[in-house]
């Protein structure tokens, strides 16, 4: 039996308000009662019924992506500049410190922390820094004894075996870990090359592949140093045996497969250096293509990578310009902007360090000379390099020795001791200031020294 209620309303009546009032009840259906059905339905015993007044929840699952954490560390070198300030740039950072000191809040903020910083010497004073708690009490704490192990070997995949003169890592932490490794045979007239010629071939290793070089650089001449571009680390920038700058563009091969590049630009035999170039450096600038160049000819040369027909500016490494002092040939160059764009420090083929200011250049050209007596090293300077936490102290590696001095002191303020074969090369440890390394040739293979000139 189907039960419908017609409700018929007009068309104009439609969206007024309802009025609802009270009205009697109204019977619309009676269904009466009766025993017809009752053989169609059968009593359910017991009878249960359930009522349930939470809302309906549904669940569902789904992977998300995993999210990889991991511990690091940062070296906080600068402090906050404004973005249109180029902290590596000492004409910008001068000339916006210069408009800060003359703000009238700089003079405030710098009386006010003048108490500060008294009452903090004052504590200084107070306390001995440097007591010692536990004289006497030598503990070892190691759990076991300092030793290294061998991750890779790269191995020059040349028939004859040559030297790695240089090696350069690459300068961007992001990127895979590459280096660039320059190979040369520096004996003058080597009997291996009698009757062949001397291979050229230099290389870029990738750490994860030590097999086979990720790129073969084809020089005109073998390489002697090879520096990647800092600003630009798909360029490389190269010195020769035979004294000419070459400059490589990764992204131009122009050679006959992917992995071999030749040099993008070259310098011109004439205009170049006249013995082999030791060293290489990219400078401050702000297009990012100006190197330094030294070789054992005496001559500091500045380049342009966009032209290399000829050096920017060029300047002869003698002791006195103004009574013909002598000339000096550079082995090995340091250049770090922290210590001042315009200043370059040379260690040469005789033993005497070298620094260079251009920005002092009516003076002997610029050239300061440390000792040339006592001080000085018996032989040629392999190596010269900065301190990083200290750009005033320097680190240089010559003959049996290693010697540390400043740039206030003519004098080397520590010498190691006289060791029993050559230093090849050294550096400081970027993570702890006081920490060096050292390298020598002994008749039985290569060693690796660790030094802590504070204990």
């Amino acid at each position: 039996m189907e039960l419908a209620h017609l409700y018929v309303k007009k068309r104009r009546e439609f969206g007024k308000h309802c009025k609802f009032a009270a009205v009697p009840a109204e019977l619309l259906e009676a269904i009466p009662v009766t025993d017809a059905y009752q053989s169609n339905y059968i009593m359910r015993n017991p009878s249960i019924a359930c009522f349930d007044t939470a809302p309906h929840m549904s669940e569902h699952e789904a992977n998300t992506e995993r999210l990889v954490t991991k511990s690091s560390s940062m070296r906080h070198m600068e402090g906050g500049w404004p973005k249109d300030v180029d902290f590596t740039e000492q004409s910008d950072v001068s000339r916006f410190r210069k408009k800060a000191e003359k703000d009238e809040d700089y003079k405030g903020s710098v009386k006010a922390l003048g108490p500060i910083v008294a009452r903090c010497m004052k504590q200084v004073n107070t306390i001995d820094i440097y007591e010692e708690y536990f004289e006497g009490d030598n503990v070892d704490h190691s759990s076991e004894p300092p030793s290294a192990k061998g991750l890779a070997v790269f191995r020059d995949p040349n028939e004859v075996k040559r030297t790695a003169t240089s090696i350069n890592w690459h300068p961007d932490p992001s990127a895979p870990v590459k280096l660039a490794v320059s190979y040369s045979i520096l004996n003058f007239q080597d009997s291996r090359f009698a009757n062949s010629r001397m291979p050229q071939q230099s290389y870029i290793w990738d750490v994860l592949n030590p097999n086979m070089p990720d790129t073969e650089l084809l020089p005109p001449s073998p390489l002697c140093c090879l520096r990647f571009n800092p600003k630009n680390t798909d360029s490389l920038v190269g010195g020769s045996y035979n004294g000419l700058i070459t400059f490589y563009d990764l992204r131009r091969s122009g050679a006959a497969t992917s992995k071999e590049t030749l040099p993008f630009s070259t310098s011109v035999i004439e205009k170049s250096h006249h013995d082999p170039v030791y060293d290489v450096f990219w400078i401050n600038s702000k297009t990012g293509n100006q190197c330094v160049s030294v070789s054992t000819d005496g001559q500091m040369l500045w380049w342009d990578t966009r032209r290399l027909s000829e050096p920017t500016d060029s300047l002869q490494l003698c002791t006195d310009v103004k009574s013909n002092g002598q000339v000096l040939g550079g082995s090995s160059l340091e250049y770090n902007s922290e210590a001042g764009p315009s200043k370059y420090l040379i260690g040469t083929e005789q033993g005497v360090v070298l620094m260079v200011n251009l920005k002092n250049r009516k003076q002997n050209n610029g050239i300061t000379v440390f000792d040339q007596g006592p001080g000085k090293h018996h032989g040629p300077i392999y190596s010269i390099q900065r301190n990083p936490a200290n750009s005033k102290c320097f680190l240089t590696i010559g003959d049996w020795t290693a010697r540390i001095w400043m740039e206030d002191l003519r004098t080397p303020i520590m010498t190691t001791k006289y060791h029993s074969s050559y230093l090849t090369s050294g550096c400081w440890s970027p993570t702890r200031a006081g920490v060096f390394f050292c390298h020598s040739n002994g008749r039985r293979g290569g060693y690796l020294g660790l030094f802590l000139p504070t204990e």
